[in-house]
């Protein structure tokens, strides 16, 4: 099927209120175009510099997301556009996107990740550590930041319950820290779920999925 199909299939069969992120890296931009001609405004990227380079070559009604993990000596590239970043996993990184947000007069929304996975490869906060963040003077002080809701990525198996069971803390946890109200604090978004998993991530409370290879086809590395 074209890519324009693959698109239209998923977004037929999700709820109206989960959002699609396309998870376009590695892809061209033609690739890209084809699935902004068939509607789809919202691609998410892992690498900042490419995600730089189409941002500065594709329409700009488009909303970018950064979804790898980020370096902080890369924020710079990318604050003058992005629009939701996934991956935010420490304070000093919050930091240094407030900085580089404030010298473009501009707010940019962040996702908090948490470790819900067991692998060590997958970063991600502690919930203790995202609590104390969010309750930190450190944290209200920031005026160029919003922090929108949560992130989380679960073990790459192929045992649903183990996923589910991920999911469901990763649930537990927003519903608990979204109590948290403050001036760059107003969660909404819960974003879990991939190709492979994203059905299961929907019916326990996901409103955001990241799908990449079942939009685009298998990537090239």
């Amino acid at each position: 099927m074209s890519i324009k199909e693959n698109l239209l299939q998923i977004k037929s069969s999700i709820p109206e209120h989960v959002q699609l992120v396309a998870v376009s890296k590695t892809k061209p931009v033609a690739d890209l175009m084809e699935a902004y001609e068939a509607g789809q405004r919202i691609f998410g990227e892992n690498k900042i510099q490419e995600m730089a380079e189409k941002f500065e070559n594709m329409p700009k009604d488009i909303e970018w997301h950064m979804i790898g993990h980020v370096q902080r000596n890369k924020v710079k590239y990318m604050a003058k556009f992005v629009k939701l970043i996934h991956g935010v996993d420490s304070l000093k990184l919050v930091k240094e996107i407030n900085k580089q947000a404030k010298k473009h007069d501009r707010i940019i929304d962040c996702l908090l990740q948490i470790k819900i996975a067991e692998e060590d490869s997958k970063f991600g906060m502690s919930v203790t550590d995202a609590s104390s963040l969010l309750n930190s003077e450190a944290f209200s002080a920031l005026e160029n930041i919003q922090i929108t809701g949560l992130m989380g990525m679960a073990t790459f198996t192929e045992n649903m319950q183990h996923v589910e069971r991920e999911f469901k803390f990763l649930e537990t946890t927003y519903n608990n820290l979204k109590t948290i109200r403050s001036s760059n604090c107003n969660m909404q978004i819960l974003s879990m779920g991939m190709s492979g998993d994203y059905e299961l991530a929907i019916s326990c409370g996901s409103n955001m999925i990241r799908v990449g290879s079942s939009i685009f086809g298998a990537r090239n590395y």
